[in-house]
């Protein structure tokens, strides 16, 4: 490529994507490239990756994709977050509540093999730790979510340093969980030992200071941490969590979700899902009419099959071949 195509490719990540984490999404490009080469072929090599890379900067790039890369990078947990909630926010627009069940097969229609302990997770802060299988508003299970998903790490070291405290030691090091079972025994010892009154707060402060300075994965900003903590006397680890949940400012520090006031709010999203009801509808319209329908539908599908080379388009595809069946069935059944 050339000088001007370089710049505009980087141009693509500015401002999205820390310079750590470019080589991230170096390789997966690459490895996208090399699974797609036969059909790159029609396309090119430049407009893969520009189209790669510009998926990458708009957060649709995780879409489909396993949850390994979905959690690589906290780009792509913001994108995740993001594109959870307006694809799903209409379960908060009807007022529907939902078990921790069945918000985890939603996710699974984004990521195939998202975790269900993560879910599970995300719905114990919702309900103190309670029984998970209690019915949760969309606001409160996702705002859970994006604490539970993007803060994991961090999470998992707090548990840690909490069950310290409520045994009577004090942490002097930082704790990071290095395996998926590990996380899972430190949060069942600390459900099996917590009581209700909690910890101490400004001695929780000082070990969570201490972790922020010097964790290597994303933490919330010291400020919200310490406004938090410095409300009460004492508070238990799922009401810590519970509060930084609701806290307006994790919202404004991560940039994934609004307010809670505007989160059934997405103009931008109404309009798409408009004019997608609108073409279901005249092709639904058509298929009653088979004079009409082949000459005005046919041409315009494959162009929208077409519009991106990347893998996560290519499951599209196969959805779309998939669903195509599905839909004749449903429109003759409703005939």
């Amino acid at each position: 490529p050339t000088a001007p195509e370089k710049t505009s490719l980087w141009d693509l990540l500015e401002g999205e994507v820390s310079q750590q984490h470019v080589l991230t999404y170096m390789e997966d490009a690459v490895s996208q490239l090399l699974e797609s080469r036969d059909d790159i072929s029609q396309y090119g090599i430049a407009r893969f990756f520009t189209e790669y890379f510009n998926s990458v900067r708009q957060g649709t790039h995780i879409l489909f994709r396993e949850f390994n890369f979905v959690q690589a990078t906290p780009h792509n947990r913001a994108s995740f977050l993001r594109t959870f909630w307006r694809c799903f926010r209409t379960v908060g627009k009807n007022g529907d509540l939902l078990t921790a069940k069945e918000y985890h097969c939603l996710l699974q229609l984004l990521c195939p093999d998202f975790p269900m302990e993560l879910t599970q997770k995300a719905a114990r802060i919702v309900l103190m730790d309670d029984a998970v299988d209690c019915l949760m508003s969309f606001s409160d299970f996702l705002f859970a979510l994006q604490i539970q998903f993007y803060y994991s790490e961090f999470i998992e070291s707090v548990a840690a340093i909490y069950q310290e405290l409520l045994t009577g030691k004090n942490p002097n090091t930082v704790i990071v969980p290095t395996s998926s079972s590990g996380q899972h025994r430190s949060r069942q010892t600390l459900s099996e030992c917590s009581q209700l009154d909690g910890v101490e707060a400004p001695a929780f402060y000082q070990c969570l200071e201490s972790l922020c300075d010097r964790s290597k994965y994303s933490c919330p900003p010291s400020a919200i941490v310490k406004e938090v903590l410095s409300s009460v006397q004492r508070l238990t680890f799922y009401g810590f969590l519970m509060a930084l949940a609701k806290h307006h400012g994790i919202n404004r520090a991560l940039g994934a979700l609004p307010d809670k006031a505007d989160l059934l709010l997405d103009p931008h999203m109404d309009q798409e899902l408009e004019k997608l009801v609108a073409q279901v509808s005249g092709l639904s319209l058509s298929n009653s009419n088979p004079a009409s329908g082949d000459a005005t539908n046919v041409p315009s599908r494959p162009s929208l099959r077409l519009s991106s080379p990347w893998r996560p388009l290519l499951h599209r595809r196969k959805m779309d071949a998939e669903s195509d069946g599905s839909t004749e069935e449903t429109d003759s059944s409703e005939n």
